[in-house]
């Protein structure tokens, strides 16, 4: 039997750019292992099917080339983008296993706005200096007055802040290192990023997988800039009550993209977490399910 993918490049409007996810919108064909296998095959850091819900618009459920993964930003804009391109703006709810979320399509401008889970932190205790060998950086690479912390908005990624986009230039990780090192969350990727211009908010950052997940290098990634959005209101500009910043990545693998991200922190401390960015159809094309 074969399954029908789209490509979508996420976080922007040129082919071949921003963050390729694998799409399949009738989900509910395949079973668990079928997904799993499909998303092997396809190859790319996520693959998402559409699939049927009873709470929500649609249930969307993500597998990188390894394992299933509870939320994925630039997936989740892939089958907006494949869903409703070409029609009215929307407004809509999705069912994830990072939770419910809401969704908007502005078909003018095709921009895609997901809010994601409410933000978590834990601080990481391991060997910095280990840290540093894993990414082939020196500790004083490090950003001296901002925390290594993991971060979730939907999955968890080790935020790693450095001291000048120069830093990011020289990073040679060794994946297989990173479980052992990462000792409160094995499973972590790690999402080193650096600050380019404070006034305005303009970041950039890179993403590498967990050697879990069966890939190397993320291009542009959603729910990881969101949460570091979060952890930037926390300990960059703490004495406001909101920010938007402007994530751009995927220079280091030649698949550039930006990612929009918008943080406001409630009367409580808690973060509600929206990202937005476009996409472009690239092809489609079938996989055989073994």
């Amino acid at each position: 039997m074969n399954c029908t993918v789209l490509r979508v490049d996420a976080f922007t409007t040129t082919v071949g750019k921003g963050n390729p996810a694998g799409v399949v919108l009738d989900g509910d064909r395949y079973t668990t292992e079928e997904m799993q296998n499909i998303a092997r095959e396809v190859g790319f850091n996520e693959t998402v099917f559409v699939c049927s819900s009873e709470i929500s618009a649609f249930k969307l459920r993500y597998f990188t080339p390894g394992h299933e993964t509870p939320l994925c930003g630039h997936a989740t804009i892939g089958a907006i983008f494949a869903l409703f391109n070409g029609q009215g703006d929307q407004q809509l709810q999705i069912e994830t296993s990072a939770g419910i979320l809401p969704i908007i399509y502005k078909a003018d401008s095709k921009k895609i706005t997901m809010r994601q889970a409410k933000a978590q932190f834990i601080d990481f205790k391991g060997d910095s200096v280990a840290l540093c060998q894993s990414l082939g950086i020196k500790s004083e690479d490090l950003h001296p007055n901002l925390p290594i912390q993991y971060g979730n908005t939907g999955s968890w990624t080790l935020i790693v802040p450095v001291i000048d986009t120069t830093v990011l230039d020289e990073m040679e990780p060794n994946q297989e290192s990173f479980p052992e090192m990462l000792k409160e969350m094995p499973n972590s990727s790690i999402h080193p990023f650096a600050i380019c211009n404070k006034q305005v908010g303009l970041c950039t950052a890179r993403h590498f997988s967990s050697p879990f997940s069966g890939t190397t290098e993320d291009s542009v990634t959603g729910t990881a800039s969101g949460v570091m959005g979060a952890y930037l209101l926390n300990h960059t500009y703490v004495d406001q009550e909101s920010i938007e910043i402007r994530v751009s990545q995927g220079k280091h693998v030649k698949s550039e993209g930006i990612v929009l991200v918008h943080v406001i922190k409630d009367a409580k401390g808690a973060h509600q977490v929206s990202i937005s960015g476009t996409a472009c159809l690239n092809k489609k094309f079938d996989v055989i399910i073994k």
